[in-house]
């Protein structure tokens, strides 16, 4: 059993550690209070195990094993099944991992499932054990507690999005050529992200529905409160980023098509230029292409002044194309 922690609270205090899900069982029939069992990427087996002696339902446990849920919150009865996605911003890399994790709270006990490399479901027990007085109202502090703690880990990531977002509106400008494959792996990153946050909003506010039939404790409401305020903060830079990365890849692309333009006015003025002196040169080689000929019957060939002539023939016709191409500016 991949159980990375087990234990039974009374009272808001941890009160026994059962080494089986049956002690847990046993216990919370004999002393009462609440069992929260942590589960690290557990089989159907174990998870199936888990489902018999908390009552979880068969679509619920179903999800949990085979996990790639997107973020929602489910009632089946007295039990609520929720799918949170945590995420972490990696500086190495510059990349944005998400995780995966499940939450199931009933009446007396909660479970969490974990399908990621995190230690936010730890800190969150740490915390909550530090204070007694919120783990004692039960499974729904377990639950807010991890709502809490996921949307706060959400900080990290904003701020590393941010920052990459302001490192491609340098290099937009510098003219690397990396830029267009950079927003668009950035842009698909801020889409996971929104997929992670978007729905947060609708499972917050089926949870504040419940408050007065379930018999939430105020303090639990206000903390609920503060997360639904952090939630939508984080959503409000999330989708500004990805109206920032569009505009950035329309700007990329006027960029690009400016720099072909200038690229191509460049090489047709080098074209005007070589295409120019060609003519010029032509014109030379023309006379004396044709008094090259030998023909015996040819006029001037016999001429005294004929050398000279064709010279200035030859200087005149090339100055005459010179002058010409220069009015016209492709020299």
């Amino acid at each position: 059993m991949t159980i990375i922690d087990n234990a039974v609270y009374v009272n808001g205090v941890r009160h026994a550690e059962p080494e089986s899900l049956e002690q847990t069982f046993e216990t919370l029939a004999r002393h009462g209070g609440m069992a929260w069992i942590g589960l690290y990427r557990p089989t159907a087996e174990e998870m199936t195990a888990v489902a018999n002696e908390f009552g979880l339902h068969a679509l619920a446990v179903e999800d949990a094993v085979s996990a790639h849920q997107r973020p929602k919150l489910e009632r089946y009865d007295d039990n609520l099944f929720t799918v949170l996605r945590p995420a972490r911003y990696l500086d190495v890399d510059e990349t944005v991992e998400f995780g995966e994790l499940h939450v199931f709270t009933g009446k007396n006990f909660v479970v969490t499932v974990r399908h990621a490399e995190t230690a936010g479901v730890a800190r969150v027990r740490q915390r909550l054990e530090a204070r007694p007085d919120l783990l004692q109202h039960g499974p729904e502090a377990v639950l807010y507690a991890l709502l809490d703690r996921v949307v706060d880990d959400y900080a990290p990531v904003v701020a590393g999005l941010e920052n990459d977002i302001d490192e491609i509106e340098d290099q937009l400008f510098s003219g690397d050529s990396s830029v267009s494959r950079r927003i668009y792996e950035l842009a698909r990153e801020v889409i996971q992200f929104q997929r992670a946050i978007h729905p947060l909003p609708e499972m917050l506010d089926q949870l504040k529905k419940g408050f007065e039939k379930y018999g939430v404790e105020t303090e639990l409401r206000h903390n609920l409160r503060d997360v639904e305020d952090h939630v939508e903060r984080v959503i409000s830079r999330a989708d500004s980023f990805r109206d920032l990365l569009q505009n950035a890849l329309t700007l990329d692309g006027t960029l690009t098509a400016n720099r072909q333009n200038e690229a191509s006015a460049e090489q047709n003025e080098q074209v005007k230029k070589i295409s120019s002196w060609a003519a010029i040169l032509f014109a030379p080689s023309f006379v004396a292409g044709i008094y090259g000929m030998n023909f015996d019957n040819m006029p001037e060939l016999h001429w005294a002044a004929g050398y000279p002539y064709a010279l200035i023939l030859m200087v005149a016709a090339g100055a005459l194309m010179y002058g010409i191409f220069k009015k016209k500016g492709w020299i």
